[in-house]
């Protein structure tokens, strides 16, 4: 099925046509419904999907427009959210069999931000059980295919947002990144992907997975949209107590400054830690083109990022360990018969946690055990420290630092499964940024030369100067131009 010109616009463009009123909220909402219907049964990326919520939507949207009463740019634009995002009245699993069947009586924050600007929720997108794992392949329920090649994996563990977006579900999706499951996914699938700063955009109504490292952030086609979105998500709320109250600057204005002027430090670590020759390739051309554009290069050290991965899979399971404590199929976890039981290598499934969020809530409870606590976890937490210190450092001498999101391109469904520590090293890069609560950003640079996969730029920002990254993601954008489309489900 190709792709219809509508649902090829950007979310700015389709906002002018809705403004213009060239187009209806309701016409591309159809077109968007159709386009998943036609392609998600080969892609995987949607677990629930709300039609007539959707289209009632989508009329008021209509109605406002025809009344001059618009509520923002994003008015009757088609989005859709991770299911780890609690919606009012539609059921929210965190793609876990112990969650089927729970229908949240409240909406998370961002979402009640996103229907308070008026856009058309479509449905609940596929992800990795409970954020957990870096290839969408632990959904309880099937897996997430890349539209570039759908033997391959959207990342994790928000593939089903970075999918659905690159494949023209849908004109954005919101994810949670943890230690990189925004970026990540969003570098394999060709699309723009903002971790904001831990603090930027509220956690309320987000399940749990380890709650000083989670954050909410979109998922979109064009840098723009991605600053609309997070416009739109960002800013304080009180039933979220590590929420800031930093005003939320306008990300559009100075979005076309340019790099001209910015001073861009490229880690020295990062580039020695394993990456393949077509991912840094791709790399150090997108940097190239920062120095034609104006930017300066320079080289900033993190020597304790060697160690981000250890602390994170300590620090992780320990609060997964605490948070997921609550889903003990008495107080919380519905236990639905006979749904999603077979998983994709033709195993069986029991009825509550999946593999992976068993090993990691075993971890955790063995970290933070008697005896242990002092060797493994507060040992975990000064390493914490140490990698905050060294992008404080480097920040010093730079705006922004700059690397790869992940060391390969996308791998191959069932590559890594039986084999966790290569999963986790899948997340090298992204993780220390989550553990020092700093803006992360993953912009395309291009394809791979051998397979013809999107390859992600990362950009890492100061506490909060999540403009100044947006700024710089859109320097290159514009240079480089987007990416093809994915042809795998044309």
């Amino acid at each position: 099925m190709s792709v219809p010109p509508l649902l090829s616009l950007s979310i700015a463009e389709l906002g002018r046509k809705l403004e213009a009123r060239e187009v209806s909220s309701e016409e591309v909402t159809r077109a968007s419904l159709a386009r998943v219907e036609a392609t998600d049964g080969r892609l995987g990326a949607f677990l629930q999907v709300t039609p007539e919520r959707a289209l009632a939507d989508a009329r008021a949207s209509d109605a406002r427009r025809a009344s001059g009463e618009a509520r923002s740019p994003l008015d009757g634009v088609p989005l859709a959210l991770k299911d780890i995002l609690l919606t009012e009245g539609v059921e929210t699993t965190a793609a876990s069999l112990i969650l089927g069947g729970f229908v949240p009586p409240y909406d998370a924050a961002v979402v009640e931000r996103l229907r308070g600007a008026g856009a058309v929720l479509v449905g609940k997108l596929n992800m990795d059980e409970f954020a957990m794992g870096s290839s969408n392949e632990n959904s309880a329920y099937r897996p997430c295919r890349n539209p570039y090649d759908l033997s391959r994996t959207p990342g994790g563990s928000s593939g089903g947002s970075a999918a659905a977006v690159a494949s023209r579900q849908v004109f954005g999706a919101l994810g949670t990144d943890t230690g990189g499951s925004i970026r990540q996914p969003a570098g394999f699938c060709g699309v723009v992907g903002v971790k904001p700063t831990y603090g930027r955009v509220s956690r309320y109504g987000v399940i749990a997975f380890a709650s000083s490292l989670d954050q909410v952030g979109p998922l979109a086609r064009t840098v723009p949209d991605a600053a609309l979105l997070l416009r739109a998500i960002a800013g304080h709320d009180p039933r979220d107590m590590t929420s800031s109250a930093r005003p939320v600057p306008d990300y559009l204005q100075g979005l076309e400054g340019g790099a001209r002027g910015l001073t861009i430090g490229v880690p020295r670590e990062w580039l020695a830690l394993g990456a393949d020759a077509g991912v840094l390739a791709s790399v150090r051309e997108a940097l190239a083109t920062y120095e034609r554009l104006g930017a300066r290069l320079v080289d900033v050290d993190l020597p304790h990022a060697k160690y981000g991965i250890a602390a994170y899979y300590l620090v992780a399971p320990a609060e997964a360990s605490s948070n997921l404590a609550r889903y003990d199929g008495v107080r919380f976890g519905l236990r639905v018969e006979g749904k999603g039981l077979r998983d994709m290598y033709g195993g069986t499934r029991d009825r509550g946690f999946g593999p992976e969020p068993k090993r990691r809530i075993m971890l955790g409870t063995y970290a933070l055990s008697a005896g242990y606590y002092d060797a493994y976890y507060l040992r975990a937490q000064k390493v914490r420290t140490l990698v905050r210190g060294d992008f404080d450092r480097a920040f010093e001498r730079c705006d922004l630092v700059a690397g790869p999101v992940s060391p390969t391109v996308a791998f191959a469904l069932g590559e890594k499964v039986a084999d966790p520590l290569q999963m986790y090293l899948a997340d090298v890069y992204t993780i220390g940024v989550n553990l020092a609560a700093l803006p992360g950003l993953s912009v395309p640079a291009g394809l791979d030369r051998a397979s013809r996969l999107p390859v992600g730029l990362q950009l890492v920002g100061r506490p909060f100067d999540e403009a100044t990254l947006l700024r710089a993601a859109r320097a290159l954008e514009r240079e480089i131009g987007p990416l093809p489309p994915p042809e795998a489900l044309a």
